[in-house]
């Protein structure tokens, strides 16, 4: 029997807005994926190490502090460095689009803007596992 998909959810920095992480990973739970969330403030390597330990198929990043030009870039080097190449990284907040597209660019996957419904979340992750991850 196939795994269900592990996503780890994370608010990074100083942000303790998580009203919007929380229904994510609520939503997330309800399309069946396991969700690991790991609270507020966390730092980008408390977030690639939970993301090793519980084994992931991908981290999503809630931000709405303006520091995602900071948070995406270091997780993402963490994660080249750890050797999850096959893991995604996502998330969403208020990123502007120039920086939305500078971020995917350099290897994010997609960035999700407020009022993205969380079917089309939950299909890219589910679609993106599908193509990257061997289960």
């Amino acid at each position: 029997m196939k795994r269900p998909i592990r996503v780890l959810i994370a608010k990074v920095g100083l942000d303790g807005h998580d009203r919007g992480a929380k229904v994510i990973a609520s939503s997330l739970r309800d399309e069946g994926m396991e969700v690991i969330y790991t609270g507020l403030r966390q730092t980008p390597e408390m977030v690639v190490n939970a993301a090793l330990q519980e084994d992931v198929d991908a981290i999503g990043v809630s931000i709405l502090s303006g520091a995602h030009n900071t948070v995406f870039p270091k997780i993402l080097a963490l994660m080249k460095e750890k050797g999850m190449d096959d893991v995604l990284l996502t998330g969403g907040g208020i990123i502007p689009d120039d920086d939305v597209k500078s971020l995917e660019e350099m290897g994010s996957g997609k960035l999700f803007p407020p009022g993205t419904t969380t079917s089309e979340i939950a299909k890219y992750i589910t679609t993106w596992v599908s193509e990257h991850r061997n289960f």
